[in-house]
């Protein structure tokens, strides 16, 4: 059920339960914007599974819009209207791994303006948000430099983001902590 704030940022590392939270702070009898930011590949049967699950778990009446483009989840953001349905944007983490393939994975290049363009519009969007994103600050420091990249860039884009929202929760095997 929709928690009255404007904007949430649900926090979690992989298998935590964090996008069924977040789905769960929104009115599942109302209409959502689900924007979806994965890139599909029609080779990778396993992605393809993921995928399935969590569009088999929302209410069929949610509206799954896919914004796998770096620039396309910030124009959906930015064309909202205040009175525009609740979106929940599911996930960060893997929006930003498409703008890191379309960088090349290049430390000397990073996403800067597509991160910078993302959390323009998170600031700027006047409907219900509801933003899901991997915690990446709490593990081992990884052993590639792309691991490392993406830690990086990812863990700098969740405070980003944190900033412009009035809730930020990290889910913990399943159980939510509340941060703001």
């Amino acid at each position: 059920m929709d928690s009255g704030h404007r904007r949430t940022l649900v926090l979690g590392g992989a298998r935590s339960g964090k996008s069924a939270h977040a789905e769960g702070l929104l009115d599942a009898d109302g209409p959502v914007d689900y924007l979806a930011t994965a890139r599909r590949d029609p080779a990778d049967v396993e992605w393809s599974a993921r995928i399935a699950t969590h569009v088999a778990r929302r209410p069929d009446h949610w509206r799954t819009v896919e914004v796998p483009a770096a620039g396309d989840l910030p124009a959906h953001l930015r064309a909202a209207r205040p009175d525009a349905p609740p979106a929940l944007v599911d996930d960060i983490a893997t929006w930003l791994t498409g703008a890191l393939d379309d960088t090349g994975w290049d430390r000397a290049t990073p996403p800067t303006r597509a991160k910078a363009d993302l959390v323009d519009a998170v600031a700027a969007c006047p409907a219900r948000l509801v933003l899901v994103s991997a915690e990446v600050g709490l593990g081992v420091i990884p052993a590639t430099s792309a691991g490392r990249l993406f830690r990086d860039e990812l863990g700098a884009l969740n405070a980003a983001l944190a900033e412009h929202c009035d809730e930020v929760l990290l889910l913990v095997a399943g159980i939510p902590l509340r941060l703001r």
